[in-house]
């Protein structure tokens, strides 16, 4: 049975075209946003909504509140983490990471796959090895895989063919199918775990196997069904990456 494609929550919606607007410099960084009746009469939404909007802007830095003087663009916004779906080259710094392509290959899916993904073992399923460089310097190798291109082509029938298109471009698979379908809603779920390197993930680093690093398993899914299943490595010395929370 296809995936039912659902639809982005409004007060979401709302949020990035507020972002959006931030980012064209209709509300540079710095100036104050205009009255909550102005604003929202502006993009035609009810206060209400705005009202959680804003909120959500001012949680993760992206506005300030001050007595008296409004809301105000943050002059620095604050980077986004893992609370905000968003590609590993984008965390580590969409100015100064690149990625490069290792392997681009279909094969039969491991018992780590079929532990994250709902494939069985006669199925081949796409796996993409990449290493994103952050100032020229190799600093997380990812690993990726996603469920086969029947089940992505019932969510959205470009998907596949973004994946065939993609796999000699320098962006991660996460990249790829975000870029295909911008609106498409997907939620991740991460694990963090400390190991060592290995011999064979240190030859892509050049560094030695008993390395320590960080390892994130992160499972992609839309509702509630899983579509892709990656590994993030990230040896002592990589770049931070900015976990923002609120409760």
């Amino acid at each position: 049975m296809a995936l039912r494609r659902p639809q982005r929550r409004p007060v979401v919606e709302l949020y990035e075209r507020i972002l959006d607007a931030v980012r064209s410099n209709i509300y540079p960084p710095g100036s104050t946003l205009p009255s909550e009746p102005e604003l929202a009469a502006s993009l035609g939404v009810s206060r209400p909504a705005l009202r959680e909007a804003l909120i959500l802007l001012q949680e993760d830095g992206m506005i300030t509140v001050r007595r008296g003087v409004g809301r105000t663009v943050s002059e620095r916004p604050a980077r986004r983490g893992f609370e905000r779906l968003q590609p590993m080259e984008a965390l580590l710094g969409e100015d100064s990471a690149k990625v490069r392509p290792l392997t681009r290959a279909v094969e039969e899916p491991t018992d780590l796959v079929m532990q994250h993904l709902p494939v069985p073992a006669s199925c081949e399923v796409r796996f993409w090895e990449s290493v994103i460089d952050v100032d020229g310097i190799p600093a997380c190798l990812v690993e990726e895989w996603c469920v086969p291109d029947e089940a992505l082509a019932e969510i959205d029938p470009a998907l596949p063919e973004a994946l065939r298109a993609g796999e000699h471009r320098p962006h991660t698979m996460l990249h790829t199918l975000a870029a295909a379908d911008p609106h498409l809603p997907l939620t991740g779920a991460s694990t963090v775990t400390a190991t060592v390197l290995g011999r064979r993930r240190g030859t892509a680093f050049e560094r030695s196997s008993d390395t320590p690093v960080v390892l994130v398993t992160q499972v992609v899914s839309l509702e509630s069904a899983p579509l892709l299943a990656a590994k993030y490595v990230l040896p002592s010395g990589a770049p931070s990456i900015a976990v923002r929370q609120s409760r």
